[in-house]
């Protein structure tokens, strides 16, 4: 199947008819002299893997930015659940159920596991008026576990430090965090970087859990058997546009890794 070339006012169905839960709509941003996106257009479904790709410099990070909340756009439109919405900060996604799970993964290593999962909303108690108030951990260790459960994910005993966890422990507490609270869409920035195979593939099975639960998650990735493992649909950018949007099933690496380099219009201009 060749590249399915998207309206940039018409939203992507799934096979089932169902609206996207996220539609990005020609979205532009400038950075001073600098053009970063000239034109993104990207939907995502409940219960659906999108996986956005390109070479370095081709708006991936920024058009999460815009997601995210972080950045805003300087044209274009974003919708969430059917609605134009203007995310103005990373906190009033959040509120709209948009989570974001960067590279850094933004964990504390001097807390423990749970300390993590509530980091910000934390249940405290007072013992004392006027003194400072303490951590009800237990509470927060029952209210986490029936979701970690639901999803299938197994940690050491909360009350571990994340110092001591593993690359792909690290990585499962981050996107436990991004789900704990009703999370609709979780977006992850190279979730498998720099991690050995087994804890790769324990990511790779979180992400499709997510999914199977009715999450929506948009991922950002370099590494295709990553991305033709989970991914339901394989969103391509380049020079800071959409320019590809490819069913996973129906594609091959060839054909995507000739819309991240270009090498697809360049035989279609010779032609």
């Amino acid at each position: 199947m060749t590249d399915v070339q998207v309206p940039e006012d018409q939203p992507v169905t799934a096979g089932d008819g169902t609206a996207p839960l996220l539609s990005v709509r020609a979205i532009r941003k400038r950075f001073g002299a600098v053009q970063a996106l000239q034109g993104v257009s990207l939907d995502v479904h409940p219960g659906e893997v999108v996986a956005l790709v390109g070479d370095n410099g081709a708006g991936k990070s920024t058009t999460i930015k815009m997601i995210s909340g972080v950045e805003t756009p300087d044209d274009g439109e974003i919708f969430f659940e059917g609605q134009p919405v203007h995310l103005t900060s990373p906190a009033v996604a959040e509120r709209l159920g948009i989570q974001t799970v960067y590279q850094d993964l933004a964990l504390c290593d001097n807390l423990d596991i749970v300390s993590n999962l509530f980091l910000g909303r934390e249940l405290h108690r007072t013992l004392i008026p006027g003194l400072p108030k303490l951590m009800r951990k237990s509470e927060m260790e029952k209210r986490a576990i029936p979701v970690l459960k639901e999803l299938g994910i197994n940690l050491p005993p909360l009350s571990t430090l994340v110092a001591s966890l593993s690359g792909g422990q690290r990585q499962t507490v981050a996107v436990a965090r991004a789900v704990l609270w009703g999370s609709k869409l979780v977006m992850l920035d190279e979730p498998t970087a720099a991690l050995g195979v087994t804890q790769t593939k324990a990511v790779l099975e979180l992400i499709e859990r997510l999914a199977g639960n009715g999450v929506a998650v948009l991922m950002i990735s370099h590494n295709m058997t990553d991305v033709f493992q989970v991914a339901d649909r394989i969103v391509v950018l380049r020079l800071g546009r959409t320019v590809a949007n490819f069913v996973k099933c129906e594609t091959s690496l060839d054909q995507v890794v000739a819309a991240i380099t270009g090498s697809a219009e360049e035989v279609a201009i010779q032609e």
